[in-house]
């Protein structure tokens, strides 16, 4: 996430702003209250000797942007995530979160979060809806598995993205999340996702880092890199973000190739423990909600394998450049097939055709019996006039009587 200038000030105006946002589409006036709120940053990583992130006290109660952005409730009324492992590929994820109570398994030491970013991303996937809270996960019946992608610091390499990768999908993730991007480690990545795609599973991953690096020698911003792994690597679905104005910030990494679009820029989820929120902006978190769209449809349709799965959440995307993703689209839409036209059923089957014979048979009866009305009737006509006539032929003259 890009961190603020003014922490506290602009975080709350921030906060007022996703909230605020929800109200045209609720159609809805919303508190003055809401201007109050104020959550703190989430951090990307920490500094060598910067203390773990804490448990956050504030709560966010009303209903966030991203929730009435994604039609999360018209969502869950077909699918809610059930039967689906999200493999969660970051710093960890905190076993201590009341909405992911019960549904969170760790690989290793991936059961504690010291940054906080994999337990923010794990509640934009799963964390689940609770009475007067205004935060939930796409998928809020889904699992997660937690495997660590980073140091504990939140620094990563390609090597252990790549470990992290294979070991979410060796844990029976159907769908992977990556919380990094790296500018370097093709091989590896792009090996890694070949391993997740030879067992169908899906990975999702944000197309540029959240906040680009510092030169050490300037003091500047660094250049972008042309590509960013795993999310350029084959088969991955690659995330870019978005906020509540349908727009990037200026300051957001300007890279291209991103094939679908999410809610990524203040948005509001869980901290490493506890029942507070953080807010926190990048396309690492629009990535999130993109892997807990994608359990959706794979509870919906388990039988759809992981690219059929990506291509669904794209082609029912929302139209834009990239389309922004539509998860009730994605659940209902019958897509038409790969060469672009839509699925026809089987051609119908015509019975042989009919022997000649019958009808011509049908043809003889008829005309006879047509022959024999016309001769019935001009028998009718004629056989009473004869008999007048006394069966003289037309035109005779009468016999007359002669007296005797």
């Amino acid at each position: 996430m890009r961190p603020a200038r003014s922490p506290r000030r602009s975080v709350g105006r921030a906060v007022a702003a996703s909230l605020l946002a929800a109200a045209p589409l609720a159609a809805q006036t919303p508190p003055a209250a809401a201007d109050s709120v104020q959550l703190p940053a989430l951090p990307t990583a920490l500094a060598p000797d910067e203390p773990c992130t804490p448990a956050s006290s504030e709560t966010a109660r009303e209903q966030t942007w991203t929730r009435q952005a994604l039609g999360l409730r018209r969502s869950w009324s077909l699918a809610d995530g059930h039967g689906v492992t999200v493999g969660v590929v970051d710093t960890g994820v905190g076993t201590d979160i009341p909405a992911l109570a019960g549904r969170v398994e760790a690989v290793g030491d991936a059961g504690t979060d010291c940054v906080g970013h994999g337990s923010f991303a794990a509640g934009l996937i799963a964390a689940a809806p609770r009475q007067g809270v205004g935060v939930a996960g796409a998928a809020p019946a889904a699992r997660v598995l937690a495997v660590r992608g980073t140091d504990k610091r939140g620094k990563a390499t390609a090597e252990q993205l790549a470990d992290g990768v294979r070991a979410a999908v060796d844990g029976g993730a159907r769908v992977v999340y990556v919380g990094r991007a790296v500018p370097d480690g093709k091989a590896e990545l792009t090996a890694a996702v070949e391993y997740a795609t030879q067992h169908d599973a899906l990975v999702v991953a944000p197309f540029a880092p959240d906040v680009l690096p510092k030169d050490s020698s300037t003091g500047r911003t660094s250049e972008p890199a042309p590509r960013y792994w795993p999310a350029a690597a084959p088969g991955v679905l690659s995330v870019m973000d978005y906020g509540p104005d349908g727009t990037r910030p200026k300051d957001a990494p300007q890279v291209k190739g991103a094939k679908l679009a999410a809610p990524g820029d203040a948005v509001v989820s869980v901290g490493p423990s506890g029942s507070g929120h953080y807010i926190g902006s990048g396309s690492s978190l629009a990535a999130a909600n993109v892997a807990g769209a994608a359990a959706l449809v794979r509870s919906r349709k388990p039988k759809m394998t992981a690219a059929e799965v990506s291509r669904q959440l794209v082609t029912a995307g929302y139209p834009a450049v990239p389309p922004r993703v539509d998860p009730y689209a994605a659940l209902t839409a019958v897509l038409p097939d790969k060469q672009g036209t839509v699925p026809s059923p089987p051609p119908a089957k015509l019975p042989p055709q009919a022997s000649p014979q019958p009808l011509n048979r049908a043809l003889l009866i008829a005309g006879a019996g047509g022959t024999l009305v016309l001769l019935v009737a001009g028998a009718a006509v004629v056989i009473p006039r004869g008999r007048a006539r006394g069966w003289r032929p037309a035109g005779a003259p009468e016999e007359r009587e002669t007296a005797t």
